[in-house]
């Protein structure tokens, strides 16, 4: 995969983000929003530095690393992508909150039509907004989604120094853990 150029990122800003998705998968991985290097590549997480992708197989969920342009063999494995917000930015933090409300009641209804066992929020603050649960911490939450259980995530930005390559794998595998006992 090519490094998009800056003209190519700028168009970006423009592009919305097909999801990943399938009726009825094990888990539907939910993003804050495309950044335009994703948008740019046609990729989810596909900024270099974004620990998703290795989250994910150190989580257990894939048999391998897979690389973004890959994402289309995550629905085999009862995976898909999708994110809160479509609008594509540089940055998460130049949403709304009021976008980020919205994005949670189109994210609602999708969950609805395609009936996920889990929803998984990568992005403990963007959950918070987007459903009005301003003490959500990491893990399962209470209230499902439509009849679809959820589990929030951290943030597998490579902004978010917090969270460890490891931690962040621990945590995904945490979610797996119980994905793989369910249904």
């Amino acid at each position: 995969m090519n490094r998009p150029t800056k003209e190519q990122l700028a168009a970006a800003r423009d592009v919305v983000l097909e999801d990943v998705i399938a009726p009825e998968l094990k888990v539907l991985f939910c993003g804050i929003n495309p950044g335009l290097y994703s948008a740019a590549t046609g990729y989810h997480f596909a900024r270099p530095g974004n620990r998703f992708w290795p989250a994910l197989h150190g989580g257990g969920f894939t048999p391998r690393l897979f690389k973004p342009s890959e994402q289309g063999l995550l629905p085999e494995l009862g995976l898909g992508i999708t994110n809160v917000v479509a609008r594509t930015t540089a940055r998460a933090d130049e949403l709304t909150n009021e976008e980020l409300r919205k994005g949670g009641v189109h994210l609602a209804s999708k969950v609805a039509e395609f009936r996920p066992e889990w929803l998984a929020v990568v992005g403990i603050t963007a959950y918070r907004v987007a459903f009005g649960a301003p003490k959500a911490k990491i893990g399962p939450q209470d209230d499902p989604i439509g009849g679809t259980r959820v589990w929030v995530l951290p943030n597998p930005s490579g902004l978010n120094a917090h969270w460890t390559p490891a931690t962040l794998a621990e945590e995904f595998s945490r979610l797996r853990a119980v994905t793989s006992h369910s249904g």
